[in-house]
């Protein structure tokens, strides 16, 4: 009788299967859609399946200090297994750099612009040419890029640099959530906008089109070097400022000294490369990169393990055989007791990772999250991918642009660096212990490779 269920269950799922199967006929009309997508593995992030868990405090003991708990759900999502290096920044500020000087030599010498495809069409506009380098020593270049250099009188023993305050990144993006409002909406009677917006500069303006809903932004991408001076008095920090960004002893361990204006920016450069390198080989486009949600980041802190304290698993900070398991400041003024190699920051993935195979989320530096800082957050917050995010207005007080950081860094004590602790910091300020990491919301484990 047994077996007898078993075949008929199985006819039945078979039956299912071939009768739910997509007709591939109906797509007659846009034939290209029927190809199948598969999403590759994208590289330096790990996999953070969908799943469901308990968001805040794990001590009830500290419980309402500046958490309270619910559970929630999250969708599936990549996240880099280590924070953004120095490099990995780096090649951003360098792009900017390059895009700037290849459009002001492009006015003075065309081999710089790409005018035509080759087939007598021509481009308008012309667009960058990269496949020539840029000749930085040649007198002439230097002559037409004179406006990218430090002014003469701002020399340090007349050394001809860039000036980093010129390397500008200006990008555009939409703010979704105002024009989901149902007073936003698009009157098919009237062919036209009724709502209205708060524009960039926080006035509240009536909808002309769709440009409305666009916001352009124009960001410094040059990392705030003197944050290490200004972040402790009376210490002797000049040589990290001189060097720590800069040089290639440094190239792997984590960028500090960036807003969260400027790890926005970042998330927007590498999707835009992401996308032109998809286009160049005519596959489909993929979600974008950007800062994680609050929720997103503890859910991938714990690992997939319920009321721990650390990301490791645990409730204590040391391993069996006493070491420590990050980078954090475990005892008064002795910043070298978890580590003997360094005082400060540490090579990314230096200490062991999490079951999702993540480094550093704990210690080393915090990190920027997308949410903004309320401490009534979770009791507004939805339950299913929980994100509480706004907008600042330049004019706006200075506790309405607070943006919640999480992990703790290598200068906290050991509260900061457990999987609830909330922290913020100001969204326009630049912290020495203060770096970020980028997620991407995966598609579904259908189209995952």
């Amino acid at each position: 009788m047994k077996k007898s269920i078993a075949i008929a269950t199985l006819f039945v799922t078979v039956l299912l299967a071939s009768s739910c199967k997509k007709d591939e006929t109906l797509n007659y009309l846009y034939p290209e859609e029927s190809r199948p997508f598969f999403e590759p593995s994208p590289f330096g992030m790990s996999y953070i399946e969908r799943g469901s868990y308990v968001m805040g405090a794990e001590d009830d003991e500290i419980q309402g200090f500046n958490t309270t708990t619910k559970r929630v759900s999250v969708e599936a999502f990549w996240m880099d297994d280590t924070e953004i290096t120095n490099n990995e920044y780096r090649q951003f500020v360098y792009w900017v750099r390059d895009s700037i000087a290849r459009t002001i030599l492009a006015e003075s010498f065309p081999e710089y612009q790409v005018t035509e495809d080759g087939r007598g069409n021509f481009f308008d506009p012309p667009f960058l040419n990269w496949q020539i380098p840029i000749e930085w020593k040649n007198p002439e270049f230097q002559q037409a890029m004179e406006e990218l250099y430090i002014p003469e009188e701002e020399r340090v023993y007349f050394s001809k640099t860039i000036d980093t305050r010129k390397l500008i990144y200006e990008y555009q993006w939409i703010d979704y959530k105002q024009a989901a409002k149902r007073r936003n909406m698009y009157n098919l009677e009237t062919q036209s906008y009724d709502g209205t917006v708060i524009d960039a500069e926080g006035n509240e303006v009536p909808i002309e089109n769709r440009s409305s809903f666009i916001f352009r932004e124009s960001t410094p991408v040059y990392p705030d070097t003197l944050c290490w001076i200004r972040d402790y008095t009376y210490a002797y920090n000049e040589p990290l400022t001189k060097r720590y960004f800069s040089h290639v002893g440094f190239d792997d361990y984590p960028v500090v000294g960036v807003s969260w204006h400027q790890a926005k920016a970042f998330c927007h450069w590498r999707t835009e490369m992401m996308n032109n390198y998809q286009q160049m080989m005519e596959v489909a486009p993929v979600h974008a990169y950007r800062l994680p949600t609050e929720a997103e980041w503890e859910y991938a802190a714990r690992g997939g393990h319920e009321r721990t304290l650390y990301s490791w698993g645990s409730y204590y900070t040391r391993n069996l055989p006493g070491c420590f398991k990050a980078n954090f400041k475990p005892r008064r003024g002795n910043y070298v007791a978890d580590s003997e190699s360094s005082t400060t920051t540490m090579k990314v993935g230096s200490f062991d990772p999490n079951d999702y195979k993540l480094y550093d989320m704990a210690g080393n530096v915090a990190e920027w999250t997308s949410s903004a800082f309320n401490e009534a957050a979770y009791e507004n917050i939805s339950d299913f991918n929980p994100s509480y995010e706004y907008n600042s207005k330049p004019g706006d007080a200075p506790v309405l642009k607070r943006k919640v950081i999480r992990g703790g860094s290598w200068k906290d004590v050991a509260y900061y660096i457990r999987n609830s602790t909330r922290s913020f910091e100001y969204e326009d300020t630049t912290k020495s212990y203060i770096g970020f990491r980028c997620v991407r919301t995966s598609f579904k484990d259908e189209f995952r490779e």
